[in-house]
């Protein structure tokens, strides 16, 4: 009975600890962020036993869509249910998840035994002073009681008074002592706390079922729509005879609640949360609706000797002499010397460097590295190649980003480390640079704006893998301003406005004598004449399209006559008047246009 008893209890106690919840944080691996969400993969390890456990991990997103959530585990663990929350209870996370903080809290439950101790000791005094006090007076009513009595009677109150008044004085500064004690364990508290949790409040719970005993590795992967990118470029152009320096770069928010840190980055055109059914067309049926208006509104060290060891032909690799601080250096064989160093001049893209600075080079940032000997090497670096030459070539911002096309997306894989944090600020990545042939040409209308736009004309620019976006423009080397970037288009080529060229003047004058009104009977004539005036004020010749117009009519009873067209390119259907021109340096040219309009005379157009 005793060890039927006894396996009772035992089996009892093995399922409470089977039950026990095991806490672990995962770390972010990498994240693919798309315009509107997120793709984060994370990581964690787990020591499980086996049969079936209850896994709590934190350090996850905030807010994520549960239909995303992926657990990736051995094949000897069965994930039987996975659930996301912010509002885990348990008496086991704070014991289980980080022992500092289940120090701190011992330690404060001490702290507050102590004080307790203390307030009831002070109490005890406290109370016995009381009773002295109160019972001053038994002395004088006993008149039975002799002098010598009396002050042994008086003396003992005296030295017991003193003697609890100095305890409760002593208590009172070790309870103040004991909450100094206090309140510096409850800080530390806190701090410990947001160390272990300081942002992010989701959980996932995970029911397990496991085989094996051990160490388990757990990949999570979700979707969180608490993260955006948008394009942006920086277009650089020295003069209208060089291809313009793009610089994509992208501009990356995430406010999922956890810091990216040296995570792998994927940026993506594609959107998760878009819905993917293919539209059905129904019956299209017309109705009477109300009109509207719409308003507008150190472990890096020699990683070029481990690079060349046992790759590049000719070369040994000489360890340090074993003190402290010895390194390896790069010797290549046949360029030896008993009295002269035989360390190889180091070439770090292109520029000659000390044999100290190439063991600094991390192991990521090395794209190449060549070795000359002999005529080769003294040919061109003279007699500082004669040990021979180590040619260095560092991976350049084009190296370290990839770009995919895909059939319905476009993504932007960055082999660089990035930390992206949780405060919702726009953090700035370089994606890449490009330069992009154009044929420059300036533009105006005169109607709308007198001064000239440079624009830029690229074909072929579905090859970039453009995205719309916002691009600053540094032009001759100053600052411009903004415009835009708009790929989405069905143009052959693309048109990029590169601001405003203030060495052009463009002027558009009203001829006065030329431009009046008649009244013929019933109708009223107006008559329109303008000069455009366009000087060429740089010192290279220029490329100018200039546009003006002349109004269309809508109403039969409103007549509209082209007088002069400046030997312009006439769009009858828009009234859009072009012409191209090419201005010497220095070099005027006046237009005049001409246009007549009649009217109704008891009619106004507000619009002229």
């Amino acid at each position: 009975m005793k060890k039927a008893l006894l396996l009772t209890l035992l089996l009892i106690s093995a399922i409470s600890f089977a039950q026990k919840p095991i806490f672990t944080s995962a770390k972010v691996k990498s994240a693919t962020v798309y315009f509107n969400a997120a793709e984060l993969q994370q990581t964690t390890i787990v020591n499980l036993p086996v049969g079936t456990s209850e896994i709590v991990i934190k350090n996850v997103a905030d807010y994520l869509n549960e239909n995303t959530i992926q657990i990736g585990a051995p094949s000897s663990v069965t994930v039987l249910s996975v659930q996301f929350t912010q509002n885990y209870i348990s008496e086991y996370e704070i014991d289980e998840s980080n022992p500092a903080i289940k120090k701190v809290r011992d330690s404060i439950t001490l702290v507050q035994k102590e004080i307790k101790k203390i307030q009831i000791e002070t109490y005890s005094h406290q109370q016995t002073i009381g009773l002295l006090d109160n019972n001053q007076t038994v002395a004088g009513a006993n008149s039975g009681l002799s002098v010598t009595e009396l002050i042994k009677l008086v003396d003992y109150y005296k030295a017991k008074r003193t003697e609890l008044d100095n305890a409760v004085v002593a208590l009172q500064e070790k309870e103040a002592n004991w909450n100094k004690k206090l309140k510096a364990l409850n800080d530390k508290l806190v701090i410990n706390t947001q160390k272990e949790d300081k942002t992010s409040k989701g959980k996932l719970v995970l029911q397990v079922m496991n085989e094996i005993a051990g160490n388990v590795n757990l990949d999570i992967n979700y979707i969180t729509n608490s993260a955006t990118w948008n394009p942006f470029y920086d277009l650089r152009v020295d003069n209208v005879k060089d291809p313009i320096n793009m610089m994509y770069k992208a501009q990356v928010t995430q406010n999922s609640g956890i810091d990216w840190k040296k995570v792998n980055l994927t940026l993506s055109s594609g959107n998760p949360n878009q819905n993917n059914q293919a539209p059905l067309l129904q019956a299209w049926f017309l109705r009477y609706g109300n009109p509207f208006t719409f308003r507008y509104g150190d472990k890096d060290q020699n990683v070029v000797a481990n690079q060349l060891q046992g790759r590049a032909a000719g070369v040994n690799i000489e360890s340090g002499n074993g003190s402290v601080g010895a390194s390896s250096g790069i010797v290549l064989r046949g360029a030896r010397s008993l009295t002269a160093d035989n360390q190889p001049l180091v070439v770090i893209d292109g520029a000659i460097s000390d044999n100290e600075t190439y063991k600094q080079l991390p192991p990521n940032a090395i794209k190449s590295v060549n070795v000359l000997k002999g005529e080769q090497a003294s040919s061109l670096y003279g007699s500082r190649g004669s040990n021979g030459v180590i040619v260095i070539t560092t991976k350049q911002m084009d190296d370290y980003t990839s770009i995919n096309e895909n059939q319905l997306n476009v993504s932007f894989d960055i082999d660089i480390p990035y930390d992206i944090l949780s405060n919702g600020k726009v953090h700035s990545v370089a994606l890449k640079e490009i330069k992009l042939p154009a044929t420059y040409k300036y533009y105006a209308a005169p109607r709308v704006d007198n001064e000239a736009f440079l624009l830029a004309e690229i074909n072929d620019y579905s090859i970039y893998n453009l995205l719309p976006g916002e691009a600053n423009i540094i032009f001759e080397g100053l600052y411009v301003g903004k415009t835009t970037i708009n790929p989405n288009q069905t143009a052959d080529t693309l048109n990029l406005s590169m601001g405003r060229d203030k060495k052009i003047n463009i002027k558009r004058e009203k001829v006065v004598d030329k431009s009046g009104t008649k009244f013929l009977s019933s109708y009223k004539e107006q008559t329109f004449t303008y000069d455009l005036t366009v000087r060429n004020n740089k010192k290279e010749e220029i490329f100018m399209l200039l546009k003006d117009q002349y109004p269309l009519s809508s109403d039969k009873e409103v007549t509209i006559e082209l007088l002069e067209d400046g030997k312009a390119k006439v769009n009858t259907e828009t009234g859009i008047l072009t012409w191209e021109l090419k201005l010497a340096p220095n070099e005027t040219k006046k237009i005049r246009i001409s246009y007549k309009v009649k009217y109704p005379k008891d009619k106004v157009i507000d619009n002229l």
